[in-house]
């Protein structure tokens, strides 16, 4: 398993947690995703030969109106 710390602009409410984390842990190959609202950031543990990075921004963006930093991997 892989661990990773993604930058997410737009989050702001125990809603945005909710459907982030919710849009990761259905992905296929995640095994936890935890949102930290004051960093504006995800830590997601995945497996990284079922899902990859692109793959885990594409499910934060497409949860909400959610802009993933593409900098900060």
């Amino acid at each position: 398993m892989k661990k990773l710390s993604i930058d997410v602009e737009g989050m702001s409410c125990s809603h945005c947690k909710n459907s982030v984390e919710k849009a990761l842990t259905d992905s296929a190959g995640v095994e936890s995703a935890e949102v930290d609202l004051d960093a504006e950031s995800v830590t997601v543990k995945f497996d990284d030969s079922k899902v990859q990075k692109d793959g885990l921004k594409e499910a934060i963006e497409d949860a909400g109106p959610y802009k993933v930093n593409k900098g900060g991997d």
